[in-house]
């Protein structure tokens, strides 16, 4: 009985299952609400994503539309000009020819008369008494008599056809609206040249891109007797001195006079590089390059465009590899290197670790000459050695108080020399990275910060030119300053040793190039290696 009482019915609870129940379709219905509006809200972004997709494309099509007309116009307006060129030419030749007819008239029209055979009257007045008799001259008409000389190209007394005065105006108005044309078309071009170089301006003033501050300093003469040094128990040696290209060899006859000397030894004419100057068969011509050739040289090389490579910043300094195989830029905040052969660009060399704020450019790049490494000197004052293949960084070397400005390698790979604002260079050991510090320290030169350095092939010396004006040489073994050049009337931005080291060429803001012969001192430095230390401290 007692058992009976455990088998009772288990109440259910009603009213709370239909509560539950009637939740749980509300929930399915806010959830069915839902995953519809995500439905429409997905369908819409569809719609939009295939819009968009429409609207890109479209875009790019006119893009690549643009692009197109804009290349057709490059080519209609080189090809307008290489068609006006040729109409000027073939002006200028007929020009030309008909000068040389003129001359050649005005020169038939005034024949020698034979002399006369006696005295007469078309000859003059009669012989006096005890003249010598025979052929005479005849003497010349009376000075009221005398016609005035014709010009070059009248046609007065001569055997042709004398041109009619209608057949001489048609001829003036068709040269005069060939001027006007040819003026008209010249100003035009002017116009669209002065709009190309103020757009260039501007987009140029635009850029955040840090400047060389160079200060021109005043021209200075050039002391020969700076160059040279002097010694009281014999004559000095001769310094470098500038290449002659006119003055003839010593072997070829005596030496010219003072006057023929001072003529031989002036430099060429100048290359008159404007576009319009310059016959056809000397420039080339693409939509955006120009190359011009000198016509008093004659041509041996031609150029062509290979490629363009776009960067996203100003590019402050270009180098070749040694192979020439690549070509490495610098720019802000990175170094890349580019394939000659495929025009792509293989690496981009880029340190974390840098300051960030504010620009960073690379001045100065320079291969290593196996081609292993590239170096970059950059405004933070380091030199940083890249491992090309590793894409990091191999040595830092740091030391200058300015901007570094320079770089080259030697020819062994062993040594980098480095030039900077702070009016030093140095020479660091790639292995060792013992520096050697070449310091401008001349009281009448307070801006000399270094530009621009070079060693020579054989590493014996270091070349570095400056905002003074003047190209320092430097032993390379012991350091010391063994040559100033001076020529220069503004500051020097570059230089470079010939392949045989034998001479050294410089640029300067001054618009000249000098070519230095190193002859001398080579010979000088080899005497002073070979001599007996004794001698040497006499």
């Amino acid at each position: 009985m007692s058992s009976s009482i455990y088998n009772h019915r288990n109440l259910q609870p009603t009213v709370q299952n239909n509560a539950l129940q009637h939740s749980t379709a509300r929930l399915n219905e806010c959830l069915e609400t839902i995953k519809q509006e995500f439905d429409a809200v997905l369908h819409d972004s569809s719609v939009l994503k295939s819009q968009r997709d429409d609207y890109e494309g479209k875009l790019q099509s006119q893009v690549n539309e643009l692009n197109i007309i804009r290349q057709a116009l490059y080519d209609l307006e080189a090809q307008h000009s290489r068609i006006r060129q040729q109409y000027e030419d073939e002006l200028l030749k007929l020009k030309n020819e008909l000068h040389q007819a003129r001359q050649q008239a005005h020169a038939n029209v005034n024949p020698q008369h034979p002399p006369g055979l006696g005295p007469s009257p078309s000859n003059g007045p009669p012989l006096p008494p005890g003249s010598l008799s025979g052929p005479v001259p005849p003497l010349p008409p009376p000075l009221q008599q005398q016609q005035p000389q014709q010009a070059v190209g009248s046609f007065d007394q001569s055997p042709y056809p004398r041109p009619t005065a209608a057949s001489e105006r048609s001829d003036r108005d068709r040269d005069r609206e060939l001027r006007g044309e040819r003026d008209r078309e010249r100003l035009g071009e002017r116009e669209r040249d002065r709009d190309r170089d103020r757009d260039r301006d501007l987009s140029a003033s635009q850029r955040d891109a840090k400047r060389i501050k160079t200060e021109k300093t005043a021209a200075k003469p050039a002391s020969h007797s700076k160059s040279q040094s002097t010694s009281s128990q014999g004559p000095p040696p001769p310094a470098p001195h500038m290449y002659e290209p006119q003055a003839p060899p010593p072997s070829q006859g005596p030496p010219p006079a003072p006057q023929q000397q001072q003529q031989q030894q002036q430099p060429p004419a100048a290359f008159d590089a404007d576009p319009e100057n310059i016959p056809s068969d000397y420039k080339k011509q693409g939509s955006d390059w120009l190359v011009s050739f000198n016509p008093r040289v004659p041509r041996h090389l031609d150029v062509n465009l290979l490629w363009t490579f776009t960067h996203e910043s100003v590019v402050c300094c270009v180098r070749f590899s040694a192979d020439g195989r690549y070509l490495a830029t610098g720019c802000n905040r990175s170094a890349q290197i580019y394939d000659i052969k495929t025009g792509q660009k293989t690496h981009v060399l880029v340190d974390e670790n840098a300051s960030k704020p504010g620009d960073l450019y690379i001045r100065s790049v320079c291969f290593s000459p196996d081609g292993k490494y590239l170096a970059t000197g950059a405004e933070d004052k380091q030199i940083r050695i890249w491992d090309i293949a590793k894409k990091r960084i191999r040595t830092v070397f740091e030391g200058h108080g300015q901007e570094i400005y320079s770089l080259d390698f030697s020819a062994d790979g062993k040594l980098i020399v480095s030039g900077s604002g702070d009016k030093t260079a140095r020479i660091w050991e790639m292995e060792s990275q013992r520096v050697t510090v070449l310091k401008i320290d001349e009281p009448d030169s307070p801006d000399a910060g270094i530009t621009s350095v070079a060693i020579s092939p054989d590493g014996r010396l270091v070349a570095a030119g400056s905002l003074d004006t003047v190209i320092r040489i430097w032993d390379v073994a012991s350091g010391a300053l063994i040559e100033r050049l001076q020529g220069h009337t503004d500051s020097v931005y570059s230089v470079a040793f010939q392949p045989d080291g034998k001479g050294l060429v410089s640029g300067s803001l001054d618009k000249t190039l000098k070519l230095w012969d190193l002859t001398p001192l080579l010979r000088k430095s080899d005497r002073e290696r070979t001599m007996p230390l004794q001698e040497r401290r006499r």
